[in-house]
């Protein structure tokens, strides 16, 4: 029976030595898994901030191509408008020199009228305005000096003939009126 109890003694103790190791491998699986989900964690926080980063860049480069989009649309509008208008003038001044010319028929110079009031109320729809330059100082942005003339009712530099009208549209300018300057 001793034999017996000495086994069971060497069994216990075995087994006392065993649950010591279990147990300080418990403990150092649960540091080693402890460390591990924490490297996991930063490294989601670290994939988290990457996105979110990522995801800053691309709203404010869509934001800044959205503003770009609609600043290009308004110079597409602003251009196109003025081209036409530019391509229209010479009809608009032709218009302006049959009207001024002696008609004996009254009733074709009264249709020529209206459709020409027609032509000025679509201008004034597309925002295009005549430059007013006749009396006004001159000014090189919008008058193109083509004559200088002396003894005029005008002052010195101011405009005192309009050959050809001059148009903008809106702020830009569409076709400098032409003008003759006193001296």
């Amino acid at each position: 029976m001793e034999e017996k109890n000495i086994n069971n003694e060497i069994s216990e103790e075995e087994v006392a030595e065993e649950v010591k190791e279990n147990e300080s491998t418990d403990e150092d699986d649960a540091v080693s898994e402890y460390n591990d989900t924490a490297v996991q964690i930063a490294e989601m926080e670290e994939e988290l901030s990457k996105a979110k980063d990522d995801y800053i860049r691309l709203y404010a480069e869509y934001d800044n191509f959205r503003k770009r989009t609609v600043v290009e649309k308004a110079d597409i509008y602003s251009n196109a408008t003025a081209k036409f208008t530019e391509n229209l003038l010479p009809v608009i001044d032709s218009f302006e020199r049959a009207l001024d010319c002696e008609c004996t028929d009254e009733n074709f110079k009264n249709g020529m009228n209206m459709i020409f009031n027609q032509f000025k109320e679509f201008l004034n729809k597309m925002n295009i305005k005549e430059i007013d330059a006749m009396g006004k100082e001159f000014d090189p942005n919008y008058h193109n000096a083509i004559q200088q003339l002396a003894d005029t009712d005008y002052a010195s530099n101011h405009v005192c003939a309009v050959y050809q009208k001059g148009y903008m549209a809106g702020d830009k300018l569409i076709r400098p009126a032409m003008v003759a300057v006193a001296t």
